[in-house]
């Protein structure tokens, strides 16, 4: 049937809308600083640091060794991605600028000092469990 469609009956009766595209502005900076997300980083690594060198074993060599690859990766990839497009997208707030101006949650407006105890509070208190866990092992 396609055979009978020459281009010139399709040019015909094709439809052409001259509307405008509206492009989608997107911010995929989170706004929040990358030093923040550095500490982060740096807090999780520290976590199988601890565990590495409390815990040192042959066998725990390998299972580190990837528990550190999907962090550089779970942080890595999302770092990459803030980056594609930089003209469509806000840039992060550094420090100073979160204190002053706060950011705006899901949940409403926070603080900038709220924001950074509300984002740095997991990953501290994983590397003080990782700290406790391997002073246990080593008193028992």
């Amino acid at each position: 049937m396609s055979k009978h469609f020459t281009r010139e009956i399709v040019a015909e009766h094709a439809i052409i809308r001259a509307e405008p595209r509206h492009q989608v502005v997107v911010d995929r900076s989170f706004e929040m600083p990358k030093a923040l997300y550095g500490a982060t980083v740096a807090l999780y690594l520290g976590f199988i640091a601890v565990l590495g060198i409390g815990l040192q074993s042959p066998g725990l060599a390998i299972p580190m060794a990837i528990f550190t690859i999907f962090i550089l990766a779970g942080f890595g990839v999302p770092m990459i991605w803030t980056r594609l497009a930089p003209q469509a997208g806000q840039r992060p707030l550094d420090l100073k600028q979160l204190k002053r101006l706060g950011i705006s949650t899901h949940t409403g407006r926070l603080l900038g000092r709220d924001a950074m105890v509300q984002m740095m509070i997991l990953p501290v208190l994983i590397l003080a469990w990782a700290i406790a866990m391997v002073t246990i092992v080593a008193t028992i």
